[in-house]
């Protein structure tokens, strides 16, 4: 299996697994948070995936993630090694009804980003969210603002809609623009199946954006959430009553648990494993985000990419 992905028309060339930092901050801190982090580096991983909102949900401090990572850049006192990805433009928790995609908002997330990270320019900086009242040209002239500042290399998005995404592919031909590189969307093996997501404003990769990355290579779908929310995890070690709640919780995925086990036992591998072995195995290549508590489970994750699993695995 491929550990990296060289993303068309970039000099980048990432992990197939990037280390999400949704929980830096929370689970992990200060030296913890180092181990964390270095760990994924010396495993091979150079992606490492934050957002300027991770994880404002608690309070009081503001750009948690982004300030754990930064720390940790201050402490080993270099980043030529790794690729920054972050995001901006996420509503307010308080008024997730009211768009922040305007170039002030942008720019006021953005300068941030950049101190709270403790570096000059971003590798990948992504729109967190959409605004279709907003034209796509507007908002691709904000990111192209940023390249030519030098804040950042290449521009993003997360939670878009297909439609969306050819209107800015279509838009950045027209003015010879590199255009989106990637992609970040809902998507894991039990995403098909899942009842709709509580969030309206995150969007799940359906077929029609699958055959979209097909014919778009150049922009890497990048699958968050890519452990189902611990949903099969939960499943197999509490049984149903635990996860009921869940969106997750619907029969074609627990129909998928008695697959995952014997993929488990196939491969003499785990639920983790399988998980990401799901992504890892799609046509184009694509990127998994995942976050972890412990080097043990980081460890785990990154060793998926030992096992060779096959697309045909998952066909069930």
């Amino acid at each position: 299996m491929n550990k990296y992905l060289k993303i068309r028309g970039t000099d980048l060339t990432v992990s197939r697994i990037g280390l999400g930092t949704v929980n830096a901050g929370l689970s992990w801190d200060g030296k913890d948070a180092f181990k964390i982090l270095e760990s994924y580096v010396e495993k091979g991983g150079n992606l490492i995936d934050c957002a300027r909102v991770y994880s404002d949900w608690v309070e009081p401090e503001t750009g948690r993630a982004e300030r754990v990572v930064g720390d940790w850049i201050r402490h080993r006192g270099h980043r030529d090694d790794i690729v920054i990805i972050t995001k901006g433009g996420h509503p307010s928790l308080k008024t997730m009804n009211i768009s922040r995609l305007s170039k002030k908002d942008i720019e006021y997330d953005i300068s941030l980003s950049l101190k709270a990270l403790s570096v000059d320019c971003i590798d990948i900086y992504c729109y967190h969210r959409d605004d279709v009242n907003r034209p796509v040209p507007e908002l691709i002239e904000t990111m192209e603002s940023l390249v030519k500042a030098g804040k950042i290399q290449y521009y993003a998005c997360s939670n878009w809609t297909t439609e969306r995404m050819r209107q800015a592919d279509e838009y950045c031909t027209k003015m010879g623009y590199r255009g989106f590189v990637m992609n970040q969307a809902l998507f894991n093996y039990g995403s098909d199946s899942m009842k709709p997501f509580p969030d309206p404003t995150m969007i799940t990769a359906d077929a029609g954006m699958l055959r979209y990355h097909t014919q778009n290579t150049g922009n890497v779908l990048t699958a968050y959430m890519s452990l189902c929310s611990a949903f099969f995890h939960i499943l197999n070690a509490k049984g149903e009553q635990a996860v009921k709640e869940s969106p997750y919780y619907t029969k074609g995925n627990l129909e998928l648990m008695i697959h995952i086990k014997k993929l488990m036992s196939k491969y003499n591998t785990d639920i983790t494993q399988v998980l990401l072995g799901y992504i890892l195995t799609r046509e184009p290549q694509m990127l998994a985000l995942m976050s972890s508590d412990s080097i043990e489970q980081l460890n785990t994750a990154l060793d998926t990419l030992e096992i060779e699993f096959v697309q045909e695995d998952f066909l069930i």
